[in-house]
């Protein structure tokens, strides 16, 4: 699974980060995890609001800071 979270380094953005891999190892998932802080590369997503979300390709949310059964439910769904 190829997860990517977009943000410049806010607060938000971390947040998120540190959850994805508190999940993944919860769920005993085999993922790559990667932060993406470039702009141009955020934008190419089409995502203008930080913190985003893109796993396997596809945009889940943008904007906000999900919890944790958000975070599980959409690992979910790309499994």
């Amino acid at each position: 699974m190829d997860i990517k979270v977009l943000g410049t380094g806010c607060k938000k953005c971390i947040v998120l980060y540190n959850l994805i891999n508190e999940v993944i190892t919860e769920l005993g998932i085999h993922a790559n995890v990667e932060k993406v802080e470039d702009i141009a590369k955020i934008v190419q997503y089409g995502v203008m609001l930080t913190p985003g979300l893109v796993i396997n390709g596809k945009v889940k949310m943008s904007g906000k800071v999900l919890n944790k059964n958000d975070v599980k439910k959409y690992l979910q769904e790309e499994m």
